[in-house]
């Protein structure tokens, strides 16, 4: 099989920019192994995410997944450089399967009633990720709350950045029972403009939830080598940046995606490169 490190950064960086410019930082073996995770992981979140909903592309990228997990050869190298992976860091398969949980939970338009359904998702679509760079980085297994914090932390940001994208495809991450307390039957900007305060003051309650978590976090980057924590704070600092630039206006959801451009972030690496090497 060819080399496919190029297929997987085109997918990896169309994916997510702040991810991907922030890994560019990592140590070449990091980074090669960081592109095979998340290449798999977005062209899975690619077919959920597909208008209308490619379920027939997923489940053969799942199915392909446990074909060569059992030893079968595969010429879909997303899957077989994923299930290399897999085996050389030790994943834990029930982590996997939280992935895969969660991006049905995606298929099937599931209704979070409550903050648990919301927090079940988000294990499995962030968290594991986490989970899964904590041993790529090869961190203490003392680690790993911090790294489900930190994906807590980023997925929630993407929650409240994206709302009106995921209201076009008829999702909503957050507690319906906490949207109602609120007096709000839905976050579609017609209903929210109605109560601009309120909607002010439950967007800010959101961004302190994602405070706590990416507090939590930040304690966990004790544990991280010098050599790895300049891409994994840059990352964090440009969801911080995110949050912050909601917080000022949450309104701005609705006008556009708040998202810092390639040379914002690798302005941050250089200034977090500087600062930690001292």
């Amino acid at each position: 099989m060819n080399d496919p490190i190029p297929e997987l950064n085109q997918v990896f960086s169309k994916g997510s920019t702040t991810y991907f410019t922030s890994s560019l930082f990592f140590p070449e073996k990091i980074k090669k192994d960081v592109a095979r995770l998340y290449a798999f992981v977005r062209i899975a979140d690619n077919f959920v995410d597909d208008l209308p909903q490619n379920k027939e592309g997923y489940f053969a990228l799942k199915q392909e997944y446990y074909r060569v997990l059992k030893g079968q050869s595969t010429e879909n190298f997303f899957v077989h450089t994923f299930v290399e992976l897999s085996k050389e860091r030790d994943f834990d398969p029930l982590w996997i399967e939280a992935f895969f949980t969660s991006m049905e939970m995606d298929l099937d338009n599931y209704k979070y009633k409550m903050l648990e359904d919301t927090e079940k998702y988000m294990y499995g679509s962030a968290g594991v990720i986490g989970l899964f760079m904590a041993r790529i980085l090869d961190l203490p297994e003392k680690s790993n709350e911090a790294a489900l914090a930190l994906g807590n932390a980023f997925q929630y940001v993407n929650f409240i950045r994206d709302i009106k994208e995921d209201l076009e495809l008829n999702r909503s991450y957050f507690p319906q029972q906490e949207l109602t307390a609120a007096g709000f039957k839905t976050l579609q900007e017609v209903e929210v403009r109605k109560k601009p305060d309120d909607f002010v003051y439950w967007m800010r309650k959101q961004i302190s939830r994602y405070i706590v978590w990416q507090h939590q976090a930040i304690y966990g980057f004790e544990y991280i080598p010098k050599r790895y924590l300049i891409p994994i704070k840059t990352a964090s600092d440009m969801y911080y940046w995110t949050a912050r630039q909601i917080e000022k206006d949450p309104f701005i959801v609705y006008q556009k995606k708040v998202k810092p451009n390639k040379v914002f972030i690798l302005a941050k690496a250089l200034q977090n490169f500087i600062t930690i090497r001292r």
